[in-house]
């Protein structure tokens, strides 16, 4: 009898393991950061076939596993939609090629170095309609400043609780290390803030999705973000719930951004 148990405990841990995607942790050689860039990859173990890809961006102080400490079931998200989750490190460079430091490179090593690597590497649907990108906070607005300045690359797009508009906040999140002061920088300042990059898209040439905490100090950024779209007729979802800036409104936040950039996969598949 003990003997049986044992052997149905040992099969329940291989199905649990196997049920689980798999998670890599890998180190990404930038050429034009001339460094390596940490970066996990989750990726699902059931299902055949390419798979979509959707990149997550961590916030201010955050790190490459941190979307993996706010929501641990990622690699089970993964196997059960069919889908790949790459997380890099940005450090608080808020994605930005820095006009201050030439070694900061983060906007070209998201829109063009990490796809070709993840692309190569993986078994991606390797096209814009394969491929989204979101995070929280600063990885929110990491998130639109890329695909809105590189629709090519990216379908979809989704933030939450971004800092889509820094610029009421000057002296946070080590913002003026990239861009300088704002007084002394305020063209470099908004040539950079994402709200101010939505008239180099049309409708419908990205799939935007994003959402806000009624408790967060990012809301009215936010709900600006939504009037100024709305201004320029560009479709979008945008999601005002109650929450505030923090791990349990973000892992309840990014279900509805994967069923979001889901339709949209489903939608273009060839």
């Amino acid at each position: 009898m003990v003997k049986r148990l044992l052997s149905f405990v040992s099969c329940l841990a291989v199905v649990m393991v196997v049920s689980a995607g798999r998670i890599d942790s890998k180190k990404v050689f930038s050429k034009a950061m001339n460094r390596d860039v940490e970066v996990t990859v989750v990726i699902p173990t059931k299902g055949e076939g390419p798979c979509p890809v959707i990149y997550l961006l961590h916030g201010a102080y955050g790190h490459e596993r941190s979307w993996l400490e706010i929501r641990p079931d990622l690699a089970d998200v993964a196997d059960r939609e069919h889908v790949i989750f790459v997380t890099p490190r940005a450090y608080n460079t808020w994605y930005f090629d820095s006009p201050q430091h030439p070694e900061v490179r983060y906007e070209t090593f998201l829109s063009s170095e990490l796809i070709s690597y993840v692309d190569s590497h993986y078994r991606t649907i390797a096209s814009r309609e394969g491929r989204a990108i979101t995070g929280l906070s600063m990885g929110g607005h990491g998130a639109l400043h890329t695909a809105l300045r590189h629709p090519d690359m990216f379908g979809a797009v989704g933030s939450t609780s971004g800092g889509v508009d820094f610029r009421p906040f000057p002296q946070n999140w080590n913002i003026q290390d990239e861009l300088g002061e704002m007084a002394a920088n305020k063209q470099l300042w908004d040539e950079h803030v994402a709200v101010n990059l939505i008239d180099r898209i049309q409708n419908h040439q990205l799939a935007i999705i994003f959402d806000c905490g009624e408790s967060d100090f990012f809301l009215e950024v936010n709900k600006n973000l939504h009037q100024r779209l709305l201004g320029r007729g560009i479709d979008h979802d945008f999601i005002q719930r109650p929450g505030g800036h923090n791990s349990e409104y973000w892992a309840n936040a990014i279900d509805y951004q994967i069923l979001f950039f889901q339709k949209f996969f489903h939608h273009n598949k060839r």
